[in-house]
């Protein structure tokens, strides 16, 4: 789950005080610090708690804290740091555009699904320098 999807947060804090820009930026700093830490748990107890004291936002809060909790095991930042894994998607995102988006998308271009699949398992190999690997997976299918 990509941490930088936390415009989650930031979308509440704009309910919760949409006048006063001093006091949002602190519920997001504190949200987001307990987001960085990997605990879930409290920022749906957080939104939860909102929703008690906000009967307008309840829905919003609700929905809200559905979401962080569905996705707890998806948001445990710490564990996935210490893992040398990325916890934003643009990395993953650049690299579709680059290595799919790139070759799929040529103007003039249509593809099948099957087409699609196969010259995208076959740029995949060539890029990783496992170009072989393409070639023995299709002798053994």
């Amino acid at each position: 789950m990509d941490f930088y999807h936390a415009e989650h947060l930031h979308k509440i804090s704009r309910l919760l005080s949409p006048g006063d820009e001093a006091a949002r930026l602190r519920w997001v700093s504190f949200i987001v610090d307990r987001l960085k830490a990997g605990d879930i748990e409290s920022i749906v107890a957080t939104l939860r708690s909102l929703a008690g004291e906000r009967p307008d936002l309840a829905d919003k809060l609700n929905t809200e804290a559905d979401y962080f909790e569905r996705n707890t095991e998806k948001m445990r930042y710490p564990k996935f740091r210490e893992q040398d894994l990325f916890i934003g998607s643009g990395v993953i995102e650049a690299g579709c555009r680059s290595l799919i988006g790139s070759r799929l998308k040529q103007s003039g271009l249509f593809w099948t699904v099957e087409g699609a699949n196969r010259i995208i398992a076959l740029r995949c190999c060539r890029l990783s320098g496992r170009f072989e690997d393409f070639w023995e997976g299709q002798a053994a299918a």
